[in-house]
């Protein structure tokens, strides 16, 4: 468990809650939560002290984004995709990490690494790059852009891109998540990416960097492959709520709406043992890696990948579990218990959490064979 000071207050916390709707309904955070994130320093966590951030552990980070994603799951899983950006930047080039942060530690940056709609060449001093990227959580609010590309005979890289080289395309109109704006970025021409503004998945992979603070040895793909599934988890416990709130006192015919029903007990006390068996892990896992000097084993990286990976899974399993003796209700739009539903359902669609490939890894090394996953 975390035991770090809160940033989020819970006057922000209150204030998330309250633009719940309205975020859902104009389909993107509202500049007033993005606001008071940036005053808390949410957004600068994980962001060197070098730049202003706090330079905080990944632990407390992810222990925030549970607590905002008990307010609204959107805003957890956007801004949390927005600040964890701030570790990746730490690894890259000293020279990109002033363009992005020396006038400001809230410059805020969105993402889309899926290479599919990339064209990308070498070229003299950098790349020419262009395309399309969908699912840019929160790129409404931001004034840079990471965008993934595989560059025929270099590999994948990241490249950073400013907002004044991107347009943005209001595609966003989906069943769940809705308030993370994941619209896609598009460059039409091929714009010029100097080197420097680019980032190797291979040094990625390798822990490349060039910062004091031996956090920074930790593998990016170890921060990024948790923060699309660790909002899931401060979502279950809002449902758990939403549901004992349903619950109690209820005047209906269906003995399963009863708090005093046997199987509605037993179906809650499964939901709130994965809520803490998806915490202990989490947490266990960044104190491990604390505890080797945020240098883990190759196999170890290779588990603490699968185990991200499971965490939407789990909590589907969990939110159909209290869905399915809701009630009528329920299934009305607008109940917040459906709302949750829809968001974690959504979450799957990230690739990082379908935990195929990552199981058939952790297994296969485990047998002896070499392992096939580079970001992990």
């Amino acid at each position: 468990m975390s035991t770090h000071e809160p940033v989020v207050t819970q006057q922000i916390l209150d204030l998330i809650a309250s633009k719940s709707d309205e975020q859902r309904a104009s389909r993107r955070m509202s500049k007033d939560v993005v606001d008071a994130l940036k005053e808390c320093g949410f957004f600068t966590m994980l962001l060197p002290k070098q730049w202003g951030g706090l330079e905080r552990k990944p632990q407390d980070f992810f222990a925030e984004q549970v607590r905002i994603a008990e307010a609204d799951m959107s805003t957890a899983w956007a801004g949390g995709i927005i600040a964890v950006h701030a570790f990746q930047l730490a690894l890259m080039s000293e020279e990109a990490q002033r363009e992005v942060y020396e006038n400001d530690p809230n410059t805020l940056i969105s993402s889309s690494y899926n290479p599919v709609g990339a064209r990308a060449e070498m070229c003299e001093g950098g790349f020419m790059l262009h395309g399309r990227w969908g699912w840019s959580s929160g790129s409404d609010h931001c004034t840079w852009a990471l965008l993934g590309g595989v560059i025929p005979g270099d590999g994948y890289r990241t490249f950073l891109v400013p907002r004044s080289q991107y347009d943005i395309e209001d595609t966003w109109d989906v069943m769940g998540l809705q308030g993370t704006g994941s619209n896609d970025v598009v460059i039409s021409e091929p714009i010029f990416v100097p080197e420097h503004r680019t980032h190797k998945q291979m040094d990625g992979f390798n822990c490349v960097n060039d910062q004091e603070n031996p956090m920074y040895d930790l593998s990016w793909a170890q921060t990024f492959v948790r923060v699309v599934n660790s909002a899931a988890i401060g979502a279950l416990k809002k449902a758990v709520k939403v549901f004992v709130e349903s619950k109690q006192g209820n005047s209906t015919t269906d003995m399963t709406k009863f708090a005093g029903d046997v199987e509605t007990q037993e179906r809650l006390a499964k939901v709130l043992n994965t809520i803490g068996e998806l915490e202990a892990v989490m947490y266990h896992n960044f104190n491990k890696m604390e505890a080797a000097n945020w240098k883990p084993s190759l196999e170890e990286r290779i588990m603490y990948r699968y185990q991200a990976s499971i965490v939407i899974d789990k909590a589907i399993e969990a939110i159909d579990t209290l869905f399915d003796v809701a009630g009528g209700r329920s299934v009305f739009n607008g109940h917040p218990l459906q709302q949750l539903w829809h968001d974690i359902h959504i979450a799957r669609c990230h690739v990082a959490n379908n935990p195929t490939a990552f199981a058939r890894n952790l297994g296969s090394v485990t047998l002896g064979m070499e392992n096939k996953d580079v970001f992990i």
